[in-house]
């Protein structure tokens, strides 16, 4: 799979560019409770966009009191506010809007736990700025929300996906990339259920500094790989994708953590957001596949796919990846 390495000068400058409004594709959490009938206590978080809270706002249904929430104060990652909201008729089968989400790159996740009965979750979007607040909400819909979420969120993680393009780049043989592949997803299934449960607890920045410096690792691995002596992460790459895979789990449990859970729901809600993100990684790594193999059919027809230009190709991805990953790495040090 040599000449996978064609395409990844310019995935990485993609991937480059987008990594400075990362937190322009946070999603934004809302979160009402009734506390007693007509009463509801209100969290709204809404992702920093340099260094200002993004230009988004809740809007009640219109027989509340207010219907909008206090300016919100930043929490060092995102920006939040908290207010109590009188609604005599109470707000299910009323219409709650996010006023601005039209113009953004972003989702919301919005939690309605009622007085009685049992609590919905709803995604609002760029398309989708306003729902009608459910009397009530079926398994499959809470399910449904979080797969969404997950697959999203791998999608839009250009490290995660960077790592993972590393692998099918590094390892030539298929089973041991479905090994590896494999591997990894047990590991960030495992941290990313304990970390989500509280019962592992990792400052984010530094496992984010860690995730790329995974992706540099992987980088140096390939620059240095020699075709008679096989190193470690090619004998058994499973043992570098498995250690390299909690890490990342913790980068997912970090943005699950900011979007929330909801308690009755709270194993449905972390199975089908971990199922979303593993559909999102074989979606990428089925891309990246069947892309290099059109590739591949062109070289050969043009005669052009040879020893040398592998050679070649084989630095370019080295340094490409590297030096993007790098970038991060001293970034998230910074951000320290």
């Amino acid at each position: 799979m040599n000449w996978l390495r064609y395409l990844l000068f310019c995935v990485s400058l993609l991937v480059f560019s987008q990594q400075g409004d990362a937190h322009e594709l946070d999603p934004g959490y809302l979160d009402i409770r009734e506390t007693e009938a007509g009463s509801f206590a209100v969290f709204w978080r809404k992702p920093d966009v340099r260094n200002m809270p993004m230009d988004i706002d809740v809007q009640l249904p219109p027989s509340c009191t207010p219907n909008t929430g206090p300016d919100p104060a930043s929490d060092g990652a995102a920006w939040q506010s908290q207010w109590t909201a009188l609604c005599p008729t109470g707000m299910q089968g009323a219409v709650l809007r996010i006023v601005g989400l039209d113009r953004q790159n972003t989702d919301v996740l919005v939690r309605f736990q009622p007085l009685e009965g049992a609590p919905s979750t709803s995604r609002l979007t760029a398309t989708q700025t306003q729902f009608t607040i459910p009397k009530s909400q079926s398994h499959l819909q809470v399910g449904w929300t979080y797969a969404v979420l997950g697959f999203e969120h791998i999608l839009e993680g250009w490290d995660h996906l960077l790592f993972v393009f590393a692998l099918v780049l590094l390892i030539r043989s298929k089973g041991r990339l479905v090994g590896a592949i494999t591997a990894f997803t047990v590991a960030h299934s495992l941290t990313l259920a304990l970390a989500a449960l509280g019962h592992v607890s990792i400052p984010g920045p530094p496992v984010e500094a860690i995730i790329a410096l995974s992706v540099v690792f992987l980088a140096i691995e390939i620059l240095k790989r020699d075709d008679v002596h096989l190193r470690l992460s090619e004998r058994a790459p499973w043992v570098v994708a498995f250690c390299f895979g909690l890490l990342h789990g913790l980068g997912f449990a970090g943005a699950l953590q900011d979007i929330g859970l909801p308690e009755s729901d709270i194993a449905l809600a972390l199975l089908t957001f971990n199922l979303g993100v593993e559909a999102g990684q074989l979606v990428f790594v089925a891309v990246i596949l069947s892309l290099s193999f059109g590739l591949k059919l062109l070289l050969r027809a043009l005669n052009l796919l040879s020893y040398q230009l592998v050679s070649r190709a084989n630095v370019v991805a080295g340094y490409a990846i590297g030096g993007v990953a790098t970038f991060w790495l001293v970034e998230r040090i910074y951000g320290f």
